[in-house]
């Protein structure tokens, strides 16, 4: 089972980057969470560009959510939204719309993590959103993450046992949906 973690922050201390490497050190048994390191690469989304001649970080995006068996998207939370370089990298794994677009028919989770004391639950439902509207078959729930200064120790590693069981569970909880629909298939 192959997870993609994408973090929707570009800041250097980014605590839901953090949350995201954090999955990739509580894979459940017999998966790999992979973190997308690319974000800043990927430039506007441009309709002009897109297609067999689309930028080259927009190809190796495309490629990674294509040979994911699942997707965890770890969003900060801007103005009671997501931030604009996740949405962008959606609107990119979008394309081709019906059905041959990377992020089609994926099972994809949310997370979220901010300082504040909501943990980016405004943005999560709005990405549980776009996602759906995308073509992703997002899992039920989502995991707020609520004053991350607290369980991120200054190097970014996570510090809270509870946080992590949480965290791990709600891995496992993507990793069983997606083994389902695979099944299914």
């Amino acid at each position: 089972m192959r997870i993609l973690a994408i973090s929707g922050s570009l800041r250097d201390d980014s605590y839901n980057t953090a949350l995201a490497r954090a999955a990739a050190e509580r894979a459940p048994e017999g998966a790999e969470v992979e973190v997308y390191e690319r974000l800043g690469d990927i430039p506007l989304y441009d309709a002009d560009t897109d297609g067999e001649d689309a930028p080259e970080a927009v190809r190796d995006l495309r490629s990674r959510i294509a040979g994911a068996d699942a997707l965890l998207f770890v969003t900060p939370e801007y103005n009671g939204s997501v931030s604009g370089v996740l949405k962008n990298a959606v609107d990119w794994a979008s394309r081709p719309p019906r059905g041959g677009a990377p992020i089609w028919g994926k099972t994809a989770a949310v997370a979220g993590a901010t300082t504040g004391q909501y943990g980016a639950i405004w943005a999560q439902q709005d990405l549980r959103r776009i996602l759906g509207i995308a073509g992703a078959r997002v899992i039920e729930g989502e995991l707020q993450v609520a004053q991350a200064q607290k369980v991120f120790d200054e190097t970014g590693r996570l510090t809270d046992p509870l946080l992590g069981e949480r965290l791990r569970k709600h891995l496992e909880n993507l990793a069983h949906e997606a083994s389902a629909v695979a099944l299914a298939a």
